[in-house]
């Protein structure tokens, strides 16, 4: 797990499958290939949504061009923004 981002309005973690060796006994019922995600949470609603599958390749591909040019923190607020509406899970502290 990598905090990516964290702001007063928003965090950013990408959370990486822990996929076992290929040859070990445990490999046998897992997907061949494991599913990275990214979690975005919202601190001024308390929730939070994950992205995996499509939804994260276009959140990387976004990532990416962070990288390219370095955005201003409104830049990179506003695009999280948008992300936000999806956000339907409480934040649960464990």
């Amino acid at each position: 797990m990598n905090m990516l981002y964290d702001s007063d309005t928003f965090a950013v973690v990408h959370i990486l499958a822990n996929a076992p060796e290929v040859d070990t006994p445990e490999a046998e019922d897992l997907p061949l290939m494991p599913r990275h995600g990214f979690e975005i949470v919202d601190k001024r609603s308390g929730k939070e949504v994950y992205l995996d599958g499509s939804w994260a390749e276009m959140f990387q591909l976004q990532i990416q061009a962070w990288q390219d040019h370095t955005p201003s923190q409104e830049e990179v607020e506003d695009t999280l923004d948008s992300y936000s509406s999806l956000a339907q899970m409480p934040v649960v502290m464990h």
